[in-house]
Formats: structure tokens, C-alpha cells, sequence
């Protein structure tokens, strides 16, 4: 029967069209990968953000690739593959046969990691991905920074699926302080922040500019020069950034990971567009 709990999951995402059905099997695999990690103690030490967490616990549109974790406090010597290895192993019963690569460097504060999957789309009626598709390995990558700036603040919320399982994970103002980090000392230009940043701001989320502050000096262009992160300053600079960027290629970052029925707005995007939603948030 668990496998057909996974063929009811993916019933329920209504899928279009090939690039829809491929999102809703990797996010599948995603909230498999989390719950199988909660049956550890990873989430003791350990705290879910990023892209996939804003999707899969505060309902954004996009779909999002990557699990990103970042633990509570700094740990020298963390082991990722252990917790992965122990957490996947029972898995397999909803169909699902892992692979762990671990990638992680011991020098490197962020330890990375690929879960790959080769047997899940065998085991499934699939409605877009042909047959000679079927066997297309899901992989997701895994990160986990193990020396995390300080300032963050931790909630809990709950999966349901593929069964009960408590997540400890950025709340979202913390969750805003990253997206904006990455906005503003990312070094390539990722349509996927831009369509984020959207969310929160019209949805009127408030910035934890504590964990913004420690953000900015730990990594970035600002590293170790003492700038001091205000309101202000924050959306100056973003909309600096917003008057200089190549908008049709932030455009093609992002299209795939959007339904189709949602990339209208993506006309919208330009200078002014950005610039404008910017000021709104800030009335």
C-alpha cells in the first residue's frame, strides 16, 4: 500500500504537462527525504530554510530544487551522510531506492550531499513522462551549514506526508533575512530570489534584521566591514540592484519552476515593476 500513497500524492498535484509532473516527483522525494530525516535526531541539532521550505511549509508558487539546512549552533566535526544513511534506509518501502553521495569537504563549513533515486518513476503511472523516460533519476541535493550566523529564530511546523513528522525550520521573517542575503551578495543573478521577494512583499512579511546583520557580515560583499543593516539601507541597495539587471535572463531562471498559467506576470518584470512593489512594502 505505500506505494500507492505516493500515486495519491501525485494525483493530487493535477500535473499539465512533462515539467509539472517532473517538479511534483521531486518535491514527492523531497518531503519523503524530510520525513524520513525527523525519524533521526537531525532536526535537534539542525534547522530547515531556503527556497524548498518557503514552498513546501508557506505555500509559494515556484517549485524549488535543493533541501538547505543550517544548524542551531556551530558543530566542527557534523556528519552528514550518517543522518542521511540512517534516515532513507526505511524508505525504500514507498518504492524509493536511495543512493547517498556525499560531496562534503571536512575544511568546508557547508557539508553537501546527493540523494539520487533511479526507481520511483518505474514504480508509478505517469501521465507525461514516456516510458523510455521512466527510469530519469530524481536527484536532490543537500546542504547543511554547520558554522550558521547568529540571529535566527526556529518554529516547528508538521508534515503529514508520507507520514506524521515534526521539522524544526526557520520561521519567516528569518526565512526573508536569507532571501534577502542572497539578493544582495549573490554573485549571479537568480530570477528565483526576484519571484521570492515578490511573495514576501506582498504578502507584508516583516525582516529579521538581526540574522540579516550577522548574514551580511559573515559572507558577501560587505563581509568584515562593519556595514550596519537598516530598512533603509536594506531596500537602497535592492533597488540599486533592480535598476541593473538583465531581466529577461532573471526570466529564464525562473520560468521552469512556475505553472504556466502563472507566467503571465512574468511580463511584468522590469526596473520600474520592482522598484514600485519595493516602495509599496515600504509605505
Amino acid at each position: 500500500m505505500t506505494i500507492a500513497i505516493i500515486q495519491e500524492r501525485l494525483k493530487s498535484y493535477q500535473c499539465l504537462n512533462l515539467q509539472e509532473e517532473d517538479h511534483a516527483l521531486r518535491e514527492i522525494t523531497q518531503e519523503v527525504i524530510l520525513a524520513g530525516l525527523a525519524r533521526t535526531d537531525f532536526f535537534k541539532y539542525a534547522q530547515f530554510h531556503g527556497g524548498t521550505c518557503l514552498r513546501i511549509f508557506y505555500g509559494i508558487s515556484r517549485f524549488s530544487e535543493d533541501l538547505d539546512f543550517v544548524l542551531e549552533k556551530p558543530v566542527e566535526h557534523f556528519q552528514l551522510e550518517k543522518y542521511l544513511t540512517a534516515s532513507l534506509k526505511e524508505l525504500s518501502a514507498y518504492g524509493f531506492k536511495f543512493e547517498v553521495v556525499d560531496r562534503s569537504k571536512t575544511n568546508n563549513t557547508v557539508k553537501k550531499a546527493f540523494i539520487k533515486d533511479n526507481s520511483i518513476g518505474k514504480l508509478l503511472e505517469l501521465k507525461y513522462i514516456k516510458p523510455d523516460r521512466s527510469s530519469k533519476q530524481i536527484k536532490i541535493k543537500i546542504e547543511v551549514d554547520t558554522n550558521p550566523p547568529k540571529g535566527a529564530i526556529a518554529t516547528t511546523r508538521y508534515l503529514t506526508f508520507p507520514f506524521p513528522a515534526s521539522i524544526t525550520l526557520h520561521d519567516v521573517n528569518s526565512l526573508f533575512a536569507g532571501k534577502l542575503h542572497a539578493l544582495l551578495c549573490r554573485e549571479y543573478i537568480k530570477g528565483r530570489d526576484w519571484y521570492d521577494l515578490i511573495w514576501y512583499l506582498s504578502t507584508k512579511k516583516e525582516v529579521n534584521y538581526e540574522l540579516l546583520n550577522a548574514q551580511i557580515a559573515q559572507s558577501g560583499e560587505w563581509k568584515g566591514k562593519g556595514q550596519e543593516v537598516s530598512k533603509k539601507w536594506c531596500f537602497d541597495q535592492l533597488k540599486k540592484k533592480a535598476a541593473n539587471i538583465n531581466w529577461d535572463s532573471a526570466i529564464l531562471d525562473v520560468r521552469p519552476f512556475i505553472k504556466k498559467q502563472d507566467t503571465a506576470s512574468l511580463d511584468l518584470w522590469s526596473k520600474d515593476f520592482f522598484i514600485s512593489i519595493i516602495d509599496d512594502y515600504l509605505e
